[in-house]
């Protein structure tokens, strides 16, 4: 009965040791063949896993910020054994490659931050008129990657007449710390998209796509508002320019369709009647403008509308002519000696001048007889 007993006891010690001694088992510390990290140092529980009480010993310097460095196995281990961590799982890794996290900040990024800061501002208009410049070349930037707030400017300063800046920057970090600041100095000046001028351009000249680009200039050099490309494209200066200039909307003209001293052709038109004759022009205009000229036939200085390129048409009377009544089958009808629509032709081509010779030059009232009615 004893030793049964005592048999009994050693099986259940037998079988409660392995548990025991899994509760009491540490892992072994294994080495990592890629690490990252956030601060300027690395630490040993940044190598290895299962590093116990030694993970926050730094061993090495981090890479510079954004960069990656490689350390050799041995190199780690050796480190290790300094620091009384023996015992590293390697496995087949043969070397470790350490990258240090950024956040990076784009030149262009900052260029949008102090323009945001200025816009509308100072006499400024919108951020995306404003040109930077700096002083110094700002690269790209590569900060702590616990600098993860805004570019909040903090402190805002320039000078209108001299277009320079001077603002100051800070970013929250998220380890609580004191946020991180920058400051930047330059010049900051408004722009306007214009049509500049690729070539000499006279007076006389349509203006072609091949004349003209499209740059942004300092809006102070844009007097006015700036003339847009497709707006110029088949207009006329209103003076020669030369190539470089940019072009405000002032500067910009219709097309002269007519040119003083130029033969044109003159068209007399009323209800009805199309007649056309020649003429020179005694003032230039464009499509639309109201010009004299002299008509070659009768001598005669009129005013009309230059309708196209040299052709100026003068209006007729702005009420149609009377019509004559109409004529019965049984009528008798007293020709004029002068057809009608000669008559009226010849009197237009002489002295069409105004609404009142129009009406004297109509066709002549038929004179009708009608034959005396029946009786019952």
């Amino acid at each position: 009965m004893i030793r049964a007993t005592l048999a009994a006891i050693s099986t259940l010690l037998a079988l409660a040791l392995p548990a025991a001694a899994a509760d009491d088992f540490i892992a072994a510390p294994t080495l990592r063949a890629s690490v990252t990290v956030t601060s300027d140092v690395v630490r040993i529980g940044d190598l290895i896993d299962n590093a116990g009480s030694a993970a926050l010993i730094p061993v090495y310097r981090s890479p510079d910020l954004g960069t990656t460095g490689t350390l050799t196995t041995g190199q780690v281990l050796s480190v290790l054994r300094a620091k009384q961590v023996i015992g590293v799982m390697t496995g087949d890794i043969k070397e470790v490659q350490v990258t240090r996290l950024a956040r990076t900040l784009a030149s262009k990024d900052i260029e949008n931050a102090v323009a945001a800061a200025l816009e509308r501002r100072f006499g400024l208009g919108d951020a995306a008129n404003i040109t930077i410049t700096f002083d110094r070349s700002v690269a790209e930037m590569r900060l702590d990657a616990s600098n993860s707030g805004a570019l909040q400017p903090v402190a805002t300063r320039y000078d209108a007449r001299s277009t320079r800046f001077d603002i100051a920057f800070e970013i929250a970090n998220d380890g609580n710390a004191a946020p991180t600041q920058l400051r930047f100095t330059g010049t900051a000046i408004e722009t306007v998209e214009v049509a500049v001028l690729t070539r000499d351009i006279d007076r006389a000249d349509l203006l072609k796509s091949s004349d003209l680009s499209l740059e942004r200039r300092p809006k102070a050099e844009v007097a006015g508002e700036p003339a847009s490309r497709d707006r110029s494209i088949g207009m006329q200066l209103r003076r020669a320019m030369r190539a470089g200039t940019p072009i405000r909307a002032a500067d910009l003209v219709r097309p002269d369709f007519v040119v003083r001293d130029q033969a044109v052709t003159i068209i007399y038109q009323v209800p009805g009647l199309y007649l056309t004759t020649r003429g020179k022009a005694i003032e230039s205009g464009a499509e639309g403008d109201t010009v004299s000229v002299l008509n070659l036939h009768s001598k005669r200085t009129l005013t009309g509308i230059v309708t196209g390129r040299g052709q100026i048409t003068v209006q007729g009377a702005s009420q149609s002519a009377p019509m004559a009544p109409a004529v019965e089958q049984t009528s008798s009808v007293k020709r004029d000696p002068v057809p009608a629509a000669a008559a009226l032709a010849q009197s237009l081509v002489q002295a069409p001048a105004s609404a009142a010779e129009i009406a004297q030059a109509q066709i002549p009232q038929v004179r009708l007889s009608q034959a005396p009615a029946k009786s019952e």
